[in-house]
This record gives structure tokens, C-alpha cells and sequence, in this order.
């Protein structure tokens, strides 16, 4: 089995990279964002983050707002603590779950990666970066968000180490240059122990 973890701020096109990387390597592609939106639609996490922050992270059907729970915590690192100490043992035992099956290749793909033990696990770290106001626009048009609520996710980000990483891609948004990079991970890295 190898683990190959795709991280990087959002909006600079890492899943776009993990997704081709997985296709290219027939692995298996983990969108850990996606589970995170499942924590928080468990039932008895929702009650947990409703008694603590409030019924008014609710949407009109009652399932959690992630938008208006980001309010709350993107600004205070504190609450930001508290959400994940409450989403991150289900997350946690839905990653280990996916990393029993019989699979040759796994590619995580996560802004907090380097927090958490899957980073030491990792057998390929790649940092994706991309030019700041470009990637800012594209999150803006991507998620329909205020430039207000985007600084406020912004300031709860990750400042990466790039001393961590086997690689770095920093992303032009091409076609081209995705997938001349991916062939460069598939041959350098990968290929030979296929």
C-alpha cells in the first residue's frame, strides 16, 4: 500500500491534481473534506455542535449549515478547536475504515493534512500552490461566497513548511502543466513499484 497526501490552501486545484494522480495510478481518491460534511450531518454530532455554538448553525430543514458554522469558527481558533475535536473522531475511523481495503494506492487529499497522523503515514507529500488572486477568484465564483466570509476562512488556513513536502506543484490552472506534473509523480515515484 502507498499513501500519497495532496495538500494545499483551497481554491489552488489539488483535488483537480489527486483526482488525476488517482486515475493515472487506478488508486483510490479520498476526498477528506467530504467526510468532514458527513461528521457534521452524523445525527449526535449535530446535536453536540448545536448545544455548543447553537441552533442557529441550522439550515431551514435542520441539517447543519456548514457556511453559518464557519462564521463562528473561522475566526476563533478556539471554536475551530472545538469543531474538531467533536468531527474529528468520526473522521478518523472513517479514514482508517478506507485504508483497510485491498488497495495499491490511496491519495488523500486535505487543507489540514499536516495536522493530523495520516501526514506521517505518507509516502509521497505533495504541497499544490497557486498564484493568490487567482485562486481567490476562482473561490469566490466556486463556493458563491462574500470576500468577507473567503478572509475569514483565509485566516484560519494552514501556513505550509515547504521543508515538508517531496514535492511542490505550483499550479497554472493548464491542462498541460496538471498533467506533465502527474506523469513526473507517476514516473519519479510511483512507476517502478507497480
Amino acid at each position: 500500500m502507498k499513501l500519497i497526501c495532496i495538500t494545499g490552501k483551497t481554491g489552488t486545484g489539488k483535488s483537480t491534481i489527486a483526482l488525476a494522480l488517482a486515475q493515472k495510478l487506478d488508486g483510490l481518491y479520498v476526498d477528506i473534506d467530504k467526510i468532514g460534511h458527513q461528521a457534521t450531518s452524523d445525527p449526535l454530532i449535530s446535536k453536540k455542535l448545536c448545544n455548543i455554538f447553537g441552533d442557529n448553525i441550522l439550515d431551514k430543514t435542520g441539517i447543519i449549515d456548514r457556511k453559518k458554522l464557519g462564521n463562528i469558527v473561522f475566526s476563533d481558533t478556539d471554536k475551530m478547536q472545538i469543531l474538531t475535536d467533536i468531527t474529528w473522531e468520526y473522521m478518523e475511523q472513517e479514514l482508517d475504515k478506507i485504508l483497510l481495503q485491498k488497495q495499491q494506492h490511496f491519495i488523500f487529499d486535505w487543507a489540514l493534512l499536516p495536522k493530523v497522523k495520516y501526514w506521517d503515514m505518507c509516502d509521497i507529500k505533495i504541497l499544490v500552490t497557486s498564484d493568490d488572486n487567482i485562486r481567490k477568484k476562482r473561490i469566490l465564483e466556486r463556493d458563491h461566497i462574500s470576500k468577507e466570509y473567503l478572509e475569514k476562512r483565509e485566516s484560519a488556513a494552514l501556513d505550509y513548511s515547504t521543508l515538508s513536502f517531496d514535492y511542490i506543484f505550483d499550479n497554472d490552472y493548464t491542462k498541460e502543466t496538471t498533467d506533465s506534473f502527474v506523469e513526473m509523480i507517476y514516473s519519479d515515484a510511483v512507476k517502478e513499484q507497480i
